[in-house]
């Protein structure tokens, strides 16, 4: 059996592609890449891509999406984490996070893997997402 390389996008449901779509592309500095309506069944999907190509989060919007704030605490997806080079390039993150009013967690040590560095902060949504700095950097 071939070995899965890599994830090859990450697919998160939101309720409004509208306001996501710009937020994501302003705090994470992806670009949009492919818009996809569906008038039939009501579905948009907007992908976005890393600058370097290295990988895509697709926004959905189903059109029953009315649900209450997102809660990692159900079955499904509990956070989203990206990795950065080194811990000042996530001190940089912090900065960068506050300079555009979104709240996050300073800089902690995980306790997932000691060692390593996290920022945690809230989409539009309130879908956990993470910036990390491995043990190494």
């Amino acid at each position: 059996m071939p070995r899965l390389k890599s994830v090859h996008h990450l697919a998160l449901t939101v309720t409004d592609v509208d306001r996501s779509v710009p937020w994501y592309v302003r705090i994470l500095e992806l670009e949009e890449a492919t818009r996809r309506e569906d008038p039939e069944s009501g579905l948009r999907k907007v992908v976005l891509k890393s600058a370097d190509q290295g990988f895509s989060v697709v926004l959905v919007q189903h059109p029953d999406t009315e649900r209450p704030w997102f809660d990692e605490r159900r079955t499904g997806l509990d956070h989203v984490a990206f990795c950065v080079g080194t811990r000042d390039e996530l001190k940089d993150w912090e900065k960068r996070l506050a300079e555009h009013g979104v709240t996050f967690s300073s800089a902690k040590e995980s306790r997932t893997l000691p060692g390593s560095e996290v920022v945690v902060f809230r989409d539009p949504d309130g879908i956990q997402l993470e910036v990390w700095a491995d043990t190494d950097s």
